[in-house]
């Protein structure tokens, strides 16, 4: 969707976390998964998939 760490850590509060999310060392909270969705337009659909 041509979004990057930095779009991440603006909705998720910290960079730190964001690289965390995207390596798979963290999962989305509930309220980052609303965030998202209302931030980004990220389907929740998406958001709420198992870990591969």
């Amino acid at each position: 969707m041509g979004y990057n760490q930095s779009d991440l850590a603006n909705v998720v509060g910290l960079k730190s976390r964001a690289s965390e999310i995207l390596s798979k060392k963290r999962k989305l909270t509930l309220e980052m998964i609303r965030q998202l969705h209302d931030s980004l337009k990220i389907p929740t659909e998406v958001l709420i998939q198992a870990y591969k």
